[in-house]
């Protein structure tokens, strides 16, 4: 009776151990394949959102270039409005460039559609600080005039950092 029980007791140590042992097996196998799966979709879904982030970047890096004030300016010249019409027009301008990409903040990180806004920002800030230096019968080549006159001032203007900013975020996507 005692020797059945012995041989009991190890049969069911060797049995639970082996029933031990081919568990974390096939937990360990179950989460290697996890691991691959989840790799897999990833790789997947990188493949399948990198041409709309490329397009995102494309077109952000446009924005940037388009709100610029010496492109706008050339862009948007019109020697018959008087400077206060003019800056209106370049403020409204630059809003709807900015409002016709705002989608692009789906495929760019919030750090750098941060520095996107704020460049927006600074754009319209500098033509308003143009046009309040202006007078009553100033013209819209006067106004651009002062315009390029800041942006000379400026060692590196918000729109040249933001499509640095683009750049940089883009390089690490790759």
């Amino acid at each position: 009776m005692m020797k059945a029980l012995i041989f009991l007791s190890i049969m069911l140590i060797t049995c639970g151990s082996i029933v031990l042992i081919v568990f974390r097996f096939l937990k360990k196998q179950s989460s290697r394949e996890v691991v691959k799966l989840r790799t897999e979709l990833r790789k997947q879904r990188q493949e399948f959102f990198l041409p709309s982030r490329l397009d995102a970047f494309q077109r952000s890096v446009l924005l940037m270039e388009r709100i610029h004030p010496n492109s706008l300016i050339m862009r948007t010249h019109n020697p018959g409005l008087n400077a206060k019409l003019y800056q209106a027009e370049l403020a409204k301008s630059v809003r709807n460039e900015f409002e016709h990409n705002v989608a692009q903040q789906i495929f760019i990180s919030p750090v750098t559609w941060g520095i996107m806004k704020s460049s927006k920002e600074e754009v319209i800030k500098l033509i308003h600080m143009a046009g309040n230096q202006m007078d009553e019968k100033a013209t819209s080549i006067q106004l651009s005039e002062k315009i390029m006159e800041i942006v000379a001032q400026v060692e590196q203007f918000p729109t040249e950092i933001a499509v640095e900013a683009l750049k940089k975020e883009f390089q690490d996507l790759l």
